[in-house]
């Protein structure tokens, strides 16, 4: 897959007709699938390029007042363009939603953009709008000469399936039904670093990670997780919060990662959020906490299996 960073359509140098997906796609989930899928189709069809046209930070960014979770992901970069790729995608063009970007008009939009990415077929979803007049697919089907596909709402136990219930489900720590909705595993990547040391004194030692992307993070818990280390795949359980029963304050990200046994410090590692076990609770002391972790433990073991 190629990627192309542009800053406006006078950037654009693009060869190969091509069948445009638009969007933002900053989950690719469930929903989002069926636009790939529905480009592929006509791309082996019609024999042409899978082209997408999208943002490499929220347009929200432009109409907003600034908090900071509006530059957070659901998936880090690298693995957004895996998707990408993973589902079809040939040519990626990443732009910026700025104040120029959103002044254009939807005429404008279709000549300087669509036509100069040499789209003979559009696919969006059925909530897609563009141009400053915030034009929908059937402004598309009038204005633009080739094909136009909407895709209709996609929903899971009966609510739409979109990347705001992504991002809810998330700060609820229900990344089971995340996992659900993405059609593949939400995850966080950190590097090991040096913590407490305090869960090898009592049987559960952990890999302590400082967070290295702009994703979204969890609730405070314990969940069963898969743990990535140098390509290989481990079960683990996972926390994350403050370590309250040692009077913590600051957040932790740490993972008893099973039959594993190895110095790690400075690589690294992802998280893969499977389901979620219990909240963070404080302990009246250590035997009370490690007769949880033995359960959690257990749990964790034992998620998934028949």
């Amino acid at each position: 897959m190629n990627i192309f960073k542009i800053r406006s359509h006078e950037e654009i140098d693009c060869q190969e007709a091509s069948v445009l997906v638009l969007g933002y796609f900053d989950a690719l989930h469930k929903g989002h699938q069926k636009l790939f899928a529905a480009a592929q189709k006509i791309a082996k069809k019609k024999k042409l390029k899978i082209t997408v046209l999208t943002f490499s930070e929220s347009p929200q960014l432009a109409f907003s007042r600034f908090s900071p979770e509006l530059l957070n992901h659901i998936n880090y970069p690298e693995k957004r363009y895996a998707k990408f790729e993973e589902y079809g995608v040939d040519n990626l063009y990443l732009t910026d939603f700025t104040s120029a970007f959103a002044k254009i008009s939807s005429d404008d939009f279709i000549t300087n953009y669509i036509q100069t990415l040499k789209a003979k077929a559009i696919v969006v979803g059925f909530d897609y709008k563009f141009g400053h007049d915030k034009t929908d697919s059937a402004y598309l089907e009038q204005h633009f000469s080739g094909q136009v596909i909407t895709i209709p709402e996609v929903q899971y136990q009966d609510e739409k399936i979109s990347s705001t219930r992504v991002r809810q489900l998330i700060s609820q720590g229900d990344v089971a039904q995340v996992n659900h909705l993405l059609g593949y595993e939400f995850s966080t990547r950190g590097i090991v670093v040096h913590g407490d040391a305090r869960g090898r004194t009592i049987g559960f030692p952990t890999a302590n990670l400082a967070p290295i992307d702009r994703t979204y993070l969890p609730a405070d818990g314990v969940y069963v997780a898969d743990v990535i280390v140098s390509g290989k795949r481990y079960r683990s359980m996972t926390s994350i919060g403050k370590n309250v029963t040692f009077g913590g304050t600051e957040l932790r990200l740490e993972a008893n990662i099973f039959d594993f046994d190895g110095d790690i410090y400075g690589e690294t590692i992802e998280i893969l959020w499977l389901d979620k076990i219990r909240e963070m609770v404080k302990f009246n002391g250590i035997d009370d906490l490690v007769k949880q972790l033995e359960t959690d433990k257990e749990f964790a073991l034992n998620w998934g299996k028949a």
